[in-house]
């Protein structure tokens, strides 16, 4: 058997904790350090991981160097600062969305990781998800026809959600829907489409400055001049609900609550698509990539690209 590699994870909160659990599911990773600031957060992994380093300075982890990736999972605000730290160490590096708090930290990043060759990707999940592998097919086969339009609907009941409650998740510096979710489906669109150009964009804050937004409107476009529309609101009388729709003049395709996929045509009004793919792994990509191995992973050059999409948006 080849030797496992050693992965170190930086940020433990709610998204870092799926992370270590889908690397402890895979056999070719070990688990070798933790970090976080907060030492309390720490101690609820430390009888399950008995052998890994626990710390709460992220250089003291950076200092191992039998530690070959590093998960980092902090609020965006870090990500330049230490994703420069971890680059500069030789460690490969899985990254969180977005990228960075800035355009100009992205493309920093993302130079700094190419030029040091690290492997360097994001996490993008549904990237690899049987329900995105099939949205992609059935638009690049032609069974939507032509395509009209792109629309997204981000519903939330509350923000943050109930799982999400954290100190910066809220905040309009760093936190918000617009933040956490769209990168997700702008990647997506991307990748099926090309890249966005945001023509016009309205987000509504409350008046307190230190929160982030409740709604937000955008219209964008891709190459070819296919509208696209961005829609979202928080603070409303229902159940969270995300719809990624796609137009075409044979039929539409609309990605619900990110695993759902319904296809409509003139003669139905909605027929639910059933997923037979196993879900590609995240950890199994990383490894592939560590091994030089052909693999699917969503790199910074495509996360700086999703960065430049999102600050036209909150800035318009």
């Amino acid at each position: 058997m080849r030797e496992k590699i050693k992965v170190g994870l930086i940020g433990m909160g709610a998204v870092g904790e799926r992370i270590l659990r889908q690397f402890r599911q895979h056999e070719g990773f070990d688990i070798a350090a933790l970090c976080d600031r907060n030492a309390g957060q720490l101690d609820k992994f430390k009888a399950e991981l008995p052998d890994a380093a626990m710390h709460t300075n992220y250089l003291d982890l950076l200092q191992d160097e039998t530690i070959k990736l590093i998960y980092l999972g902090v609020p965006p605000k870090f990500h330049h600062t230490i994703a420069m730290d971890i680059i500069k160490s030789g460690k490969h590096l899985l990254c969180e969305k977005p990228l960075a708090n800035s355009i100009e930290e992205a493309k920093e990043m993302c130079e700094a990781a190419v030029n040091a060759g690290i492997i360097h990707a994001m996490n993008f999940p549904m990237a690899y998800s049987p329900a995105f592998k099939m949205f992609k097919d059935k638009i690049h086969n032609g069974e939507l026809g032509n395509i009209k339009k792109v629309e997204l609907h981000l519903q939330f009941k509350q923000w943050p959600r109930e799982w999400q409650q954290n100190d910066w998740i809220s905040s309009r510096e760093q936190g918000g829907f617009i933040r956490e979710v769209a990168p997700h489906f702008i990647h997506m669109i991307h990748d099926v489409f090309g890249e966005l150009d945001c023509v016009h964009s309205f987000v509504e804050y409350p008046e307190d400055e230190r929160f982030c937004e409740t709604s937000f409107s955008s219209l964008l476009t891709l190459p070819g001049g296919i509208p696209v529309l961005f829609n979202g609101i928080a603070g409303i009388g229902q159940q969270e609900h995300l719809s990624f729709k796609v137009f075409g003049d044979k039929g539409t395709l609309d990605m619900q609550n990110w695993s759902l996929l319904v296809q409509s045509t003139t003669e139905n009004s909605g027929e639910i698509i059933k997923l037979n793919e196993p879900e590609t792994s995240l950890p199994a990509e990383l490894l592939k990539a560590i091994r030089g191995d052909k693999t699917l992973l969503v790199s910074f050059k495509e996360g700086h690209q999703v960065q430049k999409v999102l600050e036209r948006i909150l800035l318009s």
